[in-house]
């Protein structure tokens, strides 16, 4: 009987509360054309992510002016670069030792990739704000 008085209790005391939080309201348009072809495009890669046109356009724009550098790069493009600089780091530390007749050591080698990792995002970044300076998406 205890435990039914307490499940009650539970149940009675303490209601679910939840607020909706609305979007902003969208008010203002923006429109282009397009061709044909790239009309086809938009509508298949909307179709394979499950959105409408309007949805695919409207996500595509925002993910760009988000971007922290304000040059249009995704969070993909920044961690991938950020991991093929790492691993350049990396390649270029440890062919230089060997090419020099040196041998790596377990520590050595994970000296240098704590390195890579630390800078690597830094160096990534600067590659894609050059790239985006002298007019080449990065």
């Amino acid at each position: 009987m205890a435990v039914a008085v307490a499940v009650s209790f539970l149940e009675f005391s303490s209601p679910w509360r939840c607020c909706v939080v609305k979007p902003p309201l969208r008010t203002k348009s923006l429109g282009t054309k397009v061709s044909e072809g790239e009309y086809a495009r938009l509508e298949a890669l909307a179709s394979a992510r499950g959105q409408s046109i309007s949805e695919l356009i409207r996500s595509v724009l925002l993910e760009q002016i988000a971007s922290p550098n304000g040059h249009g790069h995704t969070a993909a493009e920044q961690t991938l670069l950020a991991e093929v600089v790492g691993l350049r780091t990396i390649l270029l530390n440890l062919f230089f030792k060997l090419a020099s007749g040196e041998r790596i050591t377990a520590e050595e080698m994970r000296a240098v990739i704590e390195r890579a990792d630390a800078d690597k995002l830094k160096k990534a970044q600067a590659r894609l704000e050059q790239a985006a300076g002298s007019g080449v998406k990065g």
